[in-house]
């Protein structure tokens, strides 16, 4: 059973360490229900050199959320018993450097709202303590701020943020599941990068179809197209 510790300020303090030194190294990496968001699925595609679609189909599965009623994408699992993470391998993480945002956290969880006088992010950290985690039994103490730093987190609280707006604005507006036309806009601009590039570079009338320059959609810089899809979702779907 996962304990909860929290919450937890940016200055408070917890112990923990993994590595290939903790005798139950990679034993997380299975079994998982892994979640990813479109900054997760942008970092990866980019890190295994695959277009979007082809990443896609060959590393995931893609649903409805029964929170939210939104497509959701999660990591396909290797074959069972042990039902492996496709990346995981006996040296570790093979995409370490651009693993999924709930990876990245561990042991940490971010509890997050927006206020709605001021529109103000607010956050929270939760702890997990999972008792096969051999982890916490290390000696290395740090606060949840340094955590954060270490594991580089700022780019993907801010592009996960966004979805975050993207969700309050559906359950505001239009409760329950997407139409079947709804999903495909939602998976294409959000999840299917490339495929989303595409259908921009060739619409004929970019102005009757609600499409902007180059620039405003940020060129070539993956990341600002990702951006501009949140944008264009909230346009096109919750106007």
């Amino acid at each position: 059973m996962v304990g909860t510790v929290g919450p937890l300020a940016l200055t408070d303090t917890f112990g923990f360490s993994c590595s290939a030194q903790v005798p139950c190294f990679n034993d997380c990496c299975r079994d998982l229900n892994q979640l990813l968001t479109p900054y997760d699925i942008l970092r990866l595609k980019k890190r295994l050199a695959l277009p979007s679609d082809l990443f896609l189909q060959r590393y995931t599965r893609t649903g409805i959320g029964p929170e939210t009623g939104l497509p959701v994408v999660t990591l396909k699992a290797g074959p069972a018993p042990e039902k492996p993470c496709p990346f995981v391998s006996r040296q570790g993480c093979r995409v370490y450097e651009d693993r999924p945002s709930s990876c990245r956290m561990y042991p940490l969880a971010r509890v997050v709202s927006r206020s709605r006088e001021t529109g103000r992010i607010r956050e929270a950290y939760l702890l997990l303590q999972e008792p096969h985690c051999l982890g916490f039994t290390r000696n290395r103490i740090v606060t949840v701020g340094q955590w954060l730093v270490e594991q580089e987190f700022a780019a993907y609280n801010q592009m996960n943020d966004l979805m975050m707006d993207i969700i309050g604005m559906k359950n505001a507006r239009q409760p329950g599941p997407l139409d079947n036309d709804q999903q495909r806009v939602f998976r294409l601009a959000l999840y299917d990068l490339d495929t989303f590039r595409n259908f921009l570079d060739q619409a004929a009338d970019r102005e009757k179809g609600g499409l902007e320059p180059d620039a405003a959609r940020g060129g070539d810089d993956e990341t600002e197209l990702l951006r501009f899809g949140f944008q264009w979702v909230k346009r096109n779907l919750f106007p």
